[in-house]
C-alpha cells in the first residue's frame, strides 16, 4: 500500500475482531514508532503491550470506553522523562552520523551540549509531542497492514499507572488499541484545505 493510500484508508476503529494479532506484526508496528523522528534524537517513546484477557480487564477499570479493553492488542504508550537526561549524548550521536553537515549545526560542540532548561510540565509536553508522532506512524502502518487503531486520550492516568506498576519516570501519553477491524466506517468530515491556511507569504 501506498503511504497516500493508507493515509486515506486510515480511520479511527471502535469495533474490532478478536482475531489475535500475530507477533511478527506486532513487531512490525514497534519497528514503525523506532524510526518515528524527534526533537535532538532524545527517542522518549515507550510501551507497554497489552495482549492478555486479565489484563485488557483490569484495565477497563481505567479507560471508559470498553471498546478499547476489547480490541485484542492494546499499546500504553508512555514518554520517558528521563530521556532528557541523554540529550547530550543524542547530539554526539547526531554529529557523529552527519545530521548536522552543511548546517549552523555542523561546527556545535555536541559532547558539551545539555538541551535548553524546560519546566517540568514543559518538558512533559515537549517528550509526549515526540511519542505522538511515533504513534501516528503505528497507526499508519497498522492501517498498511489491515489493521485499525484508535488514539484513546480519556482514561486514568493514575490508575493506568497503578495497574501497570509503572515508575514516575513514564508518563502515559496515549492508548492505542489494535486489531483488525469488524466495522468499515466513511471517512470522517474534514475542513477544506482552504480553511487550514492562516497565511501564505
Amino acid at each position: 500500500m501506498e503511504l497516500k493510500e493508507a493515509i486515506e484508508k486510515r480511520r479511527s476503529i471502535r469495533k474490532f475482531k478478536p482475531d489475535p494479532v500475530p507477533d511478527e506484526i506486532v513487531g512490525q508496528l514497534l519497528e514503525a514508532a523506532r524510526l518515528a523522528p524527534s526533537g535532538t534524537n532524545l527517542q522518549p517513546w515507550r510501551f507497554i503491550i497489552v495482549k492478555s484477557p486479565e489484563m485488557r480487564e483490569k484495565l477497563g477499570a481505567a479507560i471508559p470506553f470498553k471498546f478499547v479493553v476489547q480490541a485484542p492488542l492494546i499499546f500504553v504508550c508512555c514518554a520517558d522523562l528521563s530521556s532528557l537526561n541523554a540529550t547530550g549524548e543524542r547530539m554526539v550521536e547526531l554529529a557523529e552520523a552527519g545530521a548536522f553537515l552543511g548546517t549552523e549545526l555542523e561546527n556545535i560542540d555536541a559532547s558539551g551540549y545539555t538541551g535548553r532548561i524546560m519546566e517540568a510540565e514543559v518538558a512533559k509536553a515537549y517528550l509526549a509531542m515526540n511519542v505522538a508522532i511515533a504513534v501516528e506512524h503505528m497507526a499508519l502502518r497498522a492501517a498498511d497492514l489491515g489493521l485499525g487503531s484508535c488514539w484513546t486520550g480519556m482514561f486514568s492516568r493514575k490508575k493506568i499507572k497503578e495497574i501497570l506498576d509503572l515508575d514516575d519516570s513514564l508518563h502515559v501519553v496515549i492508548i492505542l488499541p489494535v486489531g483488525y477491524p469488524h466495522q468499515s466506517p466513511p471517512q470522517r468530515p474534514r475542513l477544506p484545505r482552504e480553511s487550514l491556511v492562516v497565511k501564505t507569504l
